[in-house]
This record gives C-alpha cells, structure tokens and sequence, in this order.
C-alpha cells in the first residue's frame, strides 16, 4: 500500500492523470456537441419533410376538396414507415387517422407543436403507456376540421442512445487502458527514480566514482542523469585536484619552507653586513619563488573553478602569439637559441587573453629553459595554424623531450621528471595550460618533435582551440 502511496506521488502518475481527466472531458464535450448538432440536423430534415408534406395535402384540398384529401391522406398512410396523418374535429376527437391516441392538449395548438408529445400506435397493446415521441404541423380546414401531419422522433432518439452507448463503452476502454498506462508508467519511473535515489545515497555516502544511471532512451530522465553525471565527473576531479594540491603541498613545499627556515636562522648568526645582506637577499629569492608558486596554484584553481569563464570575449589569436614570440626572442636568444614562428593571420577565438598569454608565456618557458642545456638543441619554434578539428597554437622544443608513458603525469601538479629537477621551476606550468584549455572547451596535446633522435626527440605541445563557430 505504502508503494501506491509512493507511486500516487509521482509527478510522471500525475501529469498521467492529469491528462487523461483532460482528455476525457473534451472527449465527452465533443461526442456531446457532434451528437447535439446531428441531433438538430436530423429534427431539421424531419422538419422539411413534415413541411412538405403539410404543402402536398393542403394542394389536394384545394384542388379536389374533402375527397381527394382523404385519398392522398390514406394512400400516403399506408407506406412503409409513413408520417402521422390525423383528422379531427373541432373538439380534438380524432375522426380518422394511422394513430389510436395522441396526447392530450395537442390539437389546441395551431402549426408546429411547442414540444415532442407523446402518442400510441394501434399495434401497442391495450393498457401500453404511450412511449412513442413525434413532432407535427396542424392546420385548420375552412369547415373546422383540424388536420395533424407529424413525424415520429425514433430515429434521432435511437441515434442519440447509440452514440452515448458508444461513448460510455469508449469511455470505459479508454479510462481502463488510460489505468494500466497509468500505473505502467508510474511503476517505471518510480523504478528509475529509485535507483537514480540508491546512487545518490551512495555518493553522498563519499563514493563519486558512483553515476546517475542513464537508460539510453534519451528522455527526460537520461539528460537529467547524463547533467548530474557531468557535475559529479567534474566534481570528482576538483576533490582528486585538491587532494593532490594538499599532497603535493605538503611534501614539495615542505623542503624549501623548511631551507627558507634553515637560511633566516643561519643569517641571525652572521656578524658581518654584507653576507648578512646577500643572506637575506637569498631567503627574499627563496620566498618570492614560494609566492609564484601559491600564485599559480591560485590561479589554476580559479580556472578550474570557472571563475573567470565569464571574461570571455572575442581575442586576436594571432596577434598574442606574435607578441609573445616577440617577448621571447631575446631570452631565447640569451639561451642559445633561436626561436622561429609562424603565425596565420587574423585567427580569432573565443577565450581571456590574459590566461591564453600567460599558458604561452609557460609553453615558451619550459621550451627555452629544457633545450638550453641540450647541445645542437636548435630552436624553439611557435606556430599557429588552423586544422580541421580546430585552431592549433604549438610550441615545439629539440631538448631531451618526455616519454610518452610520462605524458599524462608531466600535467599534474608538481609533477616533475627526475632529469628536471635540476632546473628551478615549480611543476605547475603544464598543469596551468591543461587547465586553461579546459576553460575555453580545448585541449591539451604533447608529441614528440623529432621522434628519430632519442636524445634530441624534443617536445611538441600543442593547444588546440575549438573552431569558432560562423
């Protein structure tokens, strides 16, 4: 009973009942109204033919007098399904005609009468009540003589039954079949609903790995699951973020807070000025580099938190990366290095310009900082393009690359590869870039450049933007 109850609550059961109330109601008024109007049309041509008939007699009389009325009367009579044909006196006794009995009071009206009146065959039986019904037209002849022309109501009346019956027996079909449809799709949602409730449980249990189940019929319940799915994935990789962003936190930053601390207490006990001052001068080095550092993490949290998607607006693609190629130029050249680009013109996208520069700004970074040590290393080289899944921004390097099975691990947080911890930086870049393409519906590609020299392989990451739409 509780599972009725449950079920009875169901919007789906509700709307269901709602609708079929709806749809019995203007069901009903339409048979009523066709029924009505057929009705009318029927009583109309009743009408007519009485009318006819009234003309037809009144043109014997006229013609032949007494007698021929009495011939045309009797003749028409006796037909198959023939009109009321009456003659009465002055009085309303019924001198002659096909009827026994017409109710009361019906000859003291002149024309048409007001309403159906009631009258009986001389095939009833004796003691039969009248339940015939009929319509007539009375005139009067110039001796006083009251002649009645009428025709009997069975036909509409049966009609009328009929189409009720009809309606009834629809009604019944359709209010039964409208019950298990009811209660089919009722007991179908409530089994979706109630395993959609079991994974809820379940992930506010702790477990987001838990989804929504999606039945694959497309309906309102799968788009709602197929959204909430997206959420719980999104939310998910935040909470892996932040738990890696607290692990990472506490062993990568723990050794240069703990030098940090080392080297301000080292300088307590240094007598002389000047290496005091160089002394400080290190641990101010140290703690700028530990604020960039909580800077990018800030930063990569707001992209990922989408808190500046709503600073997107149309962006000169191309001329951001001709100014970073630009900035660049010397430090690469101070490097070593060359740095080479080729930019397509008047590429447009829809993004902030300042993440989209600060994600090339990293790419040229780590390109510049991993070749200058690698010998023949080269360029670096920055090219922008279209493709045919979209607009392709690279930034190709001939350093000692990364292994593609160290591809996926390089974008994490503080990830960083043995070789490479010699080299100052924090482990954030890529993560930084990885999170701004997934701001602007991109994504984030790495590749080696020249995959024939092991040692020079070189690393090709490329951004690859959605194509704006025309």
């Amino acid at each position: 009973m509780s599972r009725f109850k449950v079920l009875f609550k169901s919007t789906a059961v509700r709307l269901s009942a709602l609708y079929i109330l709806l749809f019995a109601i203007c069901a009903a008024t339409l048979v009523f109204y066709v029924t009505a109007m057929s009705e009318r049309l029927l009583t109309g041509q009743i009408r007519d033919a009485v009318r006819q008939e009234v003309e037809q007699v009144q043109r014997a009389y006229d013609t032949g007098g007494m007698n021929l009325l009495l011939r045309t009367m009797e003749r028409r009579a006796r037909q198959p399904g023939a009109n009321l044909y009456i003659i009465a006196g002055p009085s309303g006794d019924i001198l002659a005609g096909n009827v026994a009995s017409v109710q009361p009071g019906v000859f003291e009206e002149i024309g048409w009468t007001s309403a159906p009146f009631g009258y009986q065959r001389y095939t009833d039986g004796g003691g039969v009540e009248r339940r015939h019904k009929a319509i007539a037209n009375i005139f009067v002849l110039d001796n006083g003589l009251r002649i009645l022309i009428g025709r009997d109501l069975g036909d509409p009346e049966r009609f009328r039954l009929l189409v009720r019956q009809a309606l009834m027996v629809a009604l019944a079909i359709m209010g039964l079949g409208a019950i298990i449809i009811w209660f089919g799709i009722g007991r179908n949602a409530l089994k979706r609903i109630d395993r959609m409730s079991d994974a809820s449980k379940k992930i506010m249990a702790g477990d987001l790995s838990q989804r929504l189940p999606v039945g694959g019929s497309g309906d309102e319940f799968d788009r709602l699951s197929m959204s909430l799915n997206t959420m719980l994935e999104r939310i998910e990789k935040l909470n892996e973020g932040l738990r890696q962003v607290s692990d990472n936190i506490a062993h990568d930053l723990k050794t240069p807070l703990t030098r940090l601390r080392n080297k301000a207490a080292d300088a307590l006990d240094i007598a002389d000025g000047e290496t005091r001052r160089t002394a400080l001068e290190g641990i101010i080095s140290e703690s700028d580099q530990l604020i960039r550092t909580f800077n990018a993490l800030l930063m990569i949290s707001r992209v990922e938190a989408g808190s500046v998607a709503a600073e997107m607006s149309p962006v000169e693609l191309s001329a951001i990366v001709s100014d970073s190629a630009e900035l660049y130029e010397p430090a690469a050249e101070e490097a070593g290095l060359g740095l080479s680009s080729s930019i397509e013109p008047d590429v447009e996208v829809q993004g902030n310009r300042e993440l989209i520069g600060q994600a090339i700004f990293n790419l040229l970074d780590n390109a510049i900082k991993y070749s200058s040590d690698t010998e023949g290393a080269g360029k670096v080289t920055l090219k922008l393009a279209r493709r045919p899944d979209g607009i392709c921004l690279s930034v190709s390097d001939h350093g000692p690359g990364v292994p593609a099975d160290r591809r996926d691990d390089v974008v994490k947080r503080f990830v960083r590869l043995d070789e490479s911890r010699s080299k100052p930086g924090t482990g954030l870049g890529l993560s930084l870039v990885e999170a701004v393409m997934e701001l602007h519906n991109g994504r984030l590609e790495l590749s080696d450049t020249d995959p024939d020299k092991p040692e020079q392989r070189g690393l090709t990451v490329s951004m690859i933007f959605p194509a704006k739409a025309a």
